[in-house]
């Protein structure tokens, strides 16, 4: 089983790196039953059920029985989020037969009101699964503080109630309720039921100078996408109460008198307000989140702790009223600095002297807040970017002005200083940003993100103003003190080393052709097809199990590479130990991955689907977590872009007569075992290794799209994802301990395999 010691240790890690999906044929086996939510969470998609007819059909020409459908065994299995399902196997296509009817006018449909919310949600979530779902707090959520940003919201609470529904409370103004000149309704009904109709479109005029919701459809999409949905504002000494379902009204808004309205706020010489706030209470529709409509503490607080870290100042509590309970209040007077502070907290200062750099300034309306600080022990950069309060995974035109005025101002600063010589080449900005982890935080009056999910900042003005204003502060800060710039500039020079001394090492590599793009490994089984979107590529532990998976692979798009041993560890390693190590020079010729450091280019990926296949023992667990910090330190885009899967081969074989099945789990063996009817023996199998399975099973189990089970490795936050890669997989010894002995309480002697 995966739940061991060090395997648990490996899920918690890949928990924190990412969503592991179910992305072709069945879903997810329970290897991972039993480890409590601390190390995986969540609830399962399951896609079986979807393709349950077809593999019925299937059965009838297979020499054993498929698994029995899934979805009660397996309902508090894995969170799965699939982001990237592979596309199907290329086949031939019948020939088309024209549609009958003529093509005019009435053919046209027009979507009214919400209902293109409904038909297509996945353009105002990103999607249907797990993170569409906890995206409908995070809009709701956004609007709340929205009003921190105005300067009209102290607190906001966060209650998942106990039949799974969701509450948001602030103390805020409260959504007007008068009557809208244009919709003849009340402005309540109007942002709840319209699309493109809020408060933010109308800059200092509107009330908001800044706001993360530009769209005017947050709050609506939560309404349509709600099997029920409770709006109460507290406003003008009454509650105005609106109650909907499916986006649809239930009546009129009811109102009536505040029993507790007042005034709040006074003291310290400022006067109060009346008392206000808006209350919105929604049930996810079953219909629309047909995977799960669970959600997960967790996910929601990191994101809520997250906030609360962007708007010092603000009190952020969450409340799971589920089960036993869960209570947790984010308050953090220190902003993005405490932050900072907190993601490096295991890592050693390089500037001690100035323990984060903090820069701050407003330009032409746009605010601007950084916080940096580089680590002695790291080596790449954690750079993250947040606008008028929202994540930008993708970055945007505010990161871009901070690694360039990074560049420009540390490069002059050495050269006025005399640490870069004249006729010396500058420093490039890689260099000079290892070790660096720095949070840029903008708040514009009009941003221009890319979509509804808001993944990326596109305002061209903003880079200037973010290079000017950090600019001006890092040239202050290095002139006071100039050990701070000088540590930075010996840390960037020895980078520069070090990278010279990787190329020395991969040229020489090179020049015996194991890195060459022409000459590939050895030991790699390639496959025929030479369209990467339909290859994939099957890493195995082992000359074993590789010659089963040989034998019983599709040869014309799985290729087969046996890794001898546990690979290195690059997280603890020098750079120019990777092109020295045989393993990963094969790994790396036989992906395509080019250069480490080097921008990711999709055209040089050789497999779209590259399947990580070990034995479901701790050495298997091993090795699979290796790999994985390979990935995601060599080349992190891997996996951000979906393409690394886990392979899940089964870990029972039972037979009956001539009746086989299979089973992927300890809890899942015993269902598989009361399945058989009759008198006739059963006899049981354990694989303690791919090598022990016949070709054909290991197609039929593993390997064959049809029937497969695949887990996506993806990434949800990148600064935990670094922070437990570092903490798992480095070298400090005390802080891995600390994390087991707090860990291991949590899990049961029946996830341990002995």
């Amino acid at each position: 089983m995966i739940s061991r010691p060090l395997g648990g240790l490996g899920l918690a890690l890949l928990r924190l790196v990412g969503t592991w999906a179910s992305a072709s044929g069945r879903c997810s086996p329970s290897h991972l039953h039993g480890l409590p939510a601390a190390f995986v969470g969540g609830s399962f998609m399951n896609t079986r059920q979807q393709q349950q007819q077809q593999q019925q059909q299937q059965q009838q020409r297979r020499t054993f029985a498929a698994k029995p459908a899934t979805a009660r065994r397996r309902s508090n299995a894995v969170s799965m989020e699939a982001t990237m399902a592979p596309p199907p196997s290329v086949q031939s296509m019948p020939p088309t037969t024209p549609v009958g009817g003529s093509y005019g006018a009435d053919k046209i449909t027009v979507l009214e009101g919400l209902e293109p919310v409904r038909k297509r949600p996945g353009m105002y979530i990103g999607s249907t699964g797990v993170k569409g779902l906890h995206h409908l707090i995070f809009e709701v959520v956004d609007n709340s503080v929205d009003e921190a940003l105005a300067g009209h919201c102290t607190a906001v609470e966060v209650t998942i109630e106990e039949d799974g529904s969701v509450t948001v409370t602030d103390d805020g103004r409260g959504i007007p309720c008068e009557v809208h000149s244009k919709t003849g309704r009340s402005a309540l009904e109007t942002v709840l039921t319209v699309l493109h109709a809020g408060g933010k479109f109308g800059g200092d005029a509107s009330g908001y100078k800044v706001s993360g919701g530009l769209h005017g459809v947050g709050v609506s999409v939560v309404n349509a996408l709600s099997e029920s949905l409770t709006a109460t504002v507290r406003r003008n000494g009454n509650l105005h109460v609106m109650r909907f379902a499916r986006g649809v009204p239930l009546g009129d808004m009811e109102i009536t008198p505040d029993p507790e309205a007042g005034m709040v706020g006074g003291g310290g010489g400022k006067a109060g307000r009346p008392r206000s706030g808006t209350t919105v209470t929604f049930k996810p529709d079953a219909e629309i989140f047909k995977t799960t409509t669970t959600f997960e503490f967790d996910r929601v607080s990191g994101r809520l702790d997250e906030l609360a870290y962007l708007n010092a100042g603000i009190k952020i509590v969450m409340t799971d009223k589920r089960g036993e309970g869960r209570r947790q209040e984010f308050f953090h007077e220190g902003g993005i600095r405490e932050y900072v502070e907190l993601m490096c907290s295991s890592k050693e200062k390089l500037h001690p002297e100035v323990d984060v750099i903090h820069a701050m300034g407003e330009k032409n309306g746009v605010t601007v807040e950084a916080a940096l600080r580089w680590s002695r022990d790291q080596y790449d950069d954690l750079l993250i970017g947040f606008a008028n309060g929202i994540r930008t995974g993708d970055g945007g035109t505010h990161l871009d002005g901070l690694k360039s005025v990074l560049t420009r101002t540390i490069n002059n600063m050495a050269r006025k200083n005399g640490k870069l010589k004249e006729g010396k080449d500058n420093l490039s900005g890689d260099f000079i940003r290892e070790g660096l982890t720095a949070v840029v935080s903008v708040k514009v009056p009009d941003p221009e993100f890319e979509g509804q999910t808001k993944n990326r900042l596109g305002n061209p003005e903003v880079r200037g103003i973010v290079d000017a204003i950090i600019g001006e502060n890092l040239v202050n800060i290095f002139e006071w003190n100039p050990k701070v710039l000088n540590a930075i500039v010996d840390k960037a020079m020895s980078a520069q080393q070090a990278a010279q001394a990787a190329k020395a090492a991969r040229d020489m590599v090179r020049r015996k052709s194991l890195l060459s793009s022409t000459v590939l490994p050895g030991k790699l089984a390639d496959c025929s097809s030479r369209d990467p979107a339909e290859s994939e590529i099957y890493i195995v532990e082992g000359d074993s199990a590789a010659g089963s998976a040989k034998q019983g692979r599709d040869r014309r798009t799985q290729a087969i590479l046996p890794l001898r041993g546990k690979i290195l560890n690059i997280e603890k390693a020098a750079t120019e130990k990777i092109y020295q190590n045989t393993e990963l020079q094969a790994l790396i010729s036989a992906l395509g991955l080019g250069i480490k450091g080097n921008e990711f280019d999709p055209a040089t990926l050789r497999y779209h689907r590259i399947m990580i296949m070990t034995d479901a023992d701790v050495d298997g667990a091993h090795i699979r977590i290796l790999l994985l910090t390979f990935l995601f330190r060599y080349q992190r885009a891997l996996v951000e872009r979906g393409y690394i899967y886990i392979a899940c081969p089964p870990l029972y074989k039972v037979t009956q007569g001539k009746n086989i099945k299979y089973a992927y789990s300890q809890e899942e063996l015993a269902g598989v075992q009361a399945s058989f009817t009759g008198k006739t023996a059963m006899s049981l199998q354990r694989f303690k290794g791919l090598g022990e399975m016949m070709p054909t099973q290991l197609w039929e189990t593993t390997m064959n799209p049809e029937t497969r089970i695949l887990k996506q490795v993806t990434i949800e936050d990148a600064a935990e994802a670094d922070k437990m890669f570092m903490l798992l997989m480095g070298d400090a010894v005390g802080p891995r301990k600390d994390f087991i002995n707090r860990n291991a309480g949590a899990m049961g002697l029946d996830d341990l395999d002995f």
